[in-house]
């Protein structure tokens, strides 16, 4: 990238991002999918969109491979949990942490008692989510690896106080999960995992079960 990327402070406020500096060739708040320690991390795509071949439309979308594994989740999730006691958050949930930190997620899952009433508004959440889950991940790949991109979310996610990350990835067909006690794994995703209190999913059963070439 021909422009250096400084540092942001990072609102609780949707697609909303402070620089500390003004460059020239400042790229829009909405091509940036989170804010790590300050660095802004692109969505995928954001260079076609620069370069005028694709629309911030054509990259905000997830593959239908990506939204059928959510799918499957969810209908499991709704299933399986008491509603009274937790709330499902989708649509790249957005997390407030710190001035240096806004992180989004595929699917969040919040105890009612941490997000009450009161703490939703028309900001990110500013408390943590008990489980958050990935499908795949959403930015380019420039400032981290994706090893170090999963590795310092997870922390984030974790240190923040969520009791569980899950990652599924469709790409090497695995899952990675990270629990608050400092266990982390990887494993098949032909492997049951929990998500939680015995709600168990196997997404490579379920898509080879229901025909799909990706299982």
């Amino acid at each position: 990238m021909s422009k250096s990327i400084g540092h942001m402070i990072a609102s609780s406020n949707p697609q909303r991002v402070l620089p500390k500096t003004i460059s020239a060739k400042n790229i829009p708040d909405v091509l940036i999918h989170e804010i790590i320690d300050g660095i802004p991390l692109y969505r995928k795509g954001y260079r076609d969109v620069l370069a005028k071949t694709k629309t911030v439309e054509d990259i905000m979308g997830c593959s239908s491979l990506q939204f059928f594994i959510i799918d499957y989740l969810l209908r499991l999730l709704y299933k399986g949990i008491d509603e009274n006691q937790y709330i499902i958050a989708t649509n790249e949930a957005g997390i407030h942490i710190d001035k240096r930190n806004n992180l989004s997620g595929d699917m969040m899952l919040f105890d009612r008692d941490v997000l009450t009433i009161d703490k939703i508004n028309k900001h990110y959440a500013q408390v943590h989510p008990k489980i958050s889950i990935e499908i795949d991940l959403d930015i380019e790949l420039e400032t981290f690896t994706q090893e170090g991109y999963m590795n310092i979310k997870t922390k984030k996610l974790l240190d923040f106080g969520a009791d569980k990350v899950i990652w599924f990835l469709t790409q090497s067909k695995s899952v990675m999960t990270a629990t608050n006690d400092g266990t982390w794994k990887t494993v098949d995703w032909n492997e049951d995992v929990d998500i939680l209190d015995g709600i168990i999913c196997n997404v490579g059963k379920y898509l080879k079960d229901k025909g799909s070439e990706f299982a």
